[in-house]
């Protein structure tokens, strides 16, 4: 047990940036965990190199039905929302790697581009590795990695905003949204901003992007509302500041802010209360 519990944070790591879902990895955590108690471990050399290769086939049989859930989800899909200010991301990559937008991205990828990228890009794995892990020669893990990489880089951005200016946007983002302060709000939003609401049929939630600044911006209104137990922070989600909406200590929102040269580009708020479960016991853990 404790030299399964020495690697559950990474593996727990891994499974998320592979799954987009907090409580989907923690459950193939769990199932790679019932495999290392029924294994023969006098059969296991490197137990690192045997608990990545089960996590990583166990997340792939995953993601295949996790694709066709999707495509019947209500409303836009969103990732599952972590809290990250005390979990170890010590490379510019690793970081980058657990964003909400990052993790979008990977949304396009198929399962097997997705885990070669992945291993490659954020946990730094050499292709004989991942090929180790995938059951594959090196050459076709190469060829899946360059693909994965070329499709990312169509869309990916490298955002103007450094953590310090991320932290201060967002500080005055909500400010000016609690205070029902809508001129100040417009002028922090680009023209042609667009905001996600998942809320998986749950809660309510507007079922298709909301796009520019007229009309996301009295769509943010709801923030400034007066509800009794009600608790917005600026913490850090995903890798980044992110607001947290609380009612009586239970999350009801998590949302993140995409921000280019200043301005707010896109608005992400995830709603959905089966996604803020895993959220919730870490706020409850943290503060």
């Amino acid at each position: 047990m404790a030299d399964f519990e020495r690697h559950r944070p990474r593996l727990f790591a891994v499974a998320y940036r592979l799954l987009g879902s907090a409580a989907e990895a923690e459950d193939a955590v769990q199932d790679t965990y019932l495999r290392w108690h029924a294994a023969d471990h006098d059969e296991i050399h490197e137990p690192a190199a045997w608990l990545t290769k089960v996590l990583t086939n166990l997340c792939l049989n995953r993601l295949t039905s996790a694709r066709a859930r999707r495509e019947s989800y209500i409303g836009p899909w969103l990732p599952e929302p972590v809290l990250t200010a005390h979990t170890p991301l010590d490379t510019a990559e690793l970081r980058e790697s657990v964003t909400m937008a990052f993790l979008l991205l990977l949304e396009r990828l198929t399962p097997a581009e997705r885990a070669v990228f992945v291993l490659r890009e954020a946990f730094e794995y050499s292709h004989h590795e991942i090929a180790d892990v995938l059951d594959l020669t090196e050459a076709n893990c190469q060829q899946l990695y360059h693909r994965a990489k070329q499709r990312v880089a169509q869309d990916r951005q490298r955002f103007d905003a450094d953590g310090a200016e991320k932290l201060r946007i967002t500080n005055n983002f909500l400010v000016a949204a609690r205070s029902g302060n809508m001129a100040a709000l417009e002028g922090m939003l680009a023209e042609d901003v667009v905001a996600w609401s998942d809320g998986g049929g749950k809660v309510t939630a507007a079922r298709k992007p909301i796009r520019g600044r007229d009309r996301v911006a009295p769509f943010l209104r709801w923030l400034s509302d007066s509800v009794d137990g009600l608790d917005v922070r600026v913490l850090e989600v995903n890798g980044e500041p992110g607001i947290v909406a609380l009612v009586h200590g239970e999350p009801v929102a998590a949302i993140g802010l995409q921000i280019t040269n200043g301005l707010v580009t896109e608005f992400r708020a995830v709603a959905n209360p089966d996604k803020l479960a895993h959220l919730g016991r870490q706020v409850t853990q943290h503060t």
